[in-house]
């Protein structure tokens, strides 16, 4: 028995999110992370290799922190992982 791959088991539990326990979206979640961090590097189309460069740069941060960056806020503005808390003494850089 094979078991799917994590893309599809995230894919299918986004089209019935309503059906999902949050035990399993954990466990979808921590193996997301774990393959994405022991992936080597992932291949991009030649334009999302130009921006994430001048991301990085901008960021000064390295480019898979980039597209670490940039899938935990997509995640957290989709409601998949909960926003960080903010207290009064919490610095927001002026974005709040």
């Amino acid at each position: 028995m094979t078991m799917p791959d994590t893309a599809a088991l995230l894919e299918d539990a986004a089209d019935r999110i309503a059906d999902i326990s949050r035990a399993d979206l954990q466990i979808m979640r921590r193996r997301a992370a774990l393959l994405l961090r022991n992936s080597g590097s992932i291949a991009f189309e030649d334009e999302i290799e130009e921006a994430l460069r001048d991301l990085s740069g901008e960021f000064g941060k390295t480019r898979n922190d980039t597209v670490r960056l940039i899938v935990r806020e997509w995640m957290e503005n989709n409601t998949y992982l909960p926003a960080p808390m903010l207290d009064e003494e919490t610095e927001v850089d002026r974005h709040a």
